[in-house]
C-alpha cells in the first residue's frame, strides 16, 4: 500500500539539486494545474505541494517520490 501524507507533514525528496525537506502545504486528490502544466491527481494516488524548509519554493510530486522526515 502507497504511504499517504497530510498537510502538515515533513518530508523529503531528491531534486536535481540533491535532497531536500519541506512541509506538506496541500493535498490534491483531483487533477489540477501547476506552472502551467496539468497534475494527474486521485483520491488513490494524491499530488502534494510542499514547501521547501531552506526557500520559499513550492514544489508538487507524487508520494512516491517522498518520504516522511523526522524534523528535528
Amino acid at each position: 500500500m502507497k504511504q499517504k501524507f497530510k498537510t502538515g507533514d515533513h518530508v523529503t525528496w531528491n531534486s536535481e539539486a540533491g535532497h531536500v525537506s519541506g512541509t506538506i502545504v496541500k493535498v490534491h486528490t483531483a487533477d489540477f494545474d501547476y506552472k502551467g502544466h496539468t497534475h494527474r491527481a486521485s483520491k488513490d494516488d494524491p499530488q502534494y505541494e510542499i514547501k521547501s524548509d531552506k526557500t520559499d519554493h513550492i514544489a508538487a510530486h507524487k508520494g512516491s517520490a517522498l518520504s516522511l522526515s523526522k524534523k528535528g
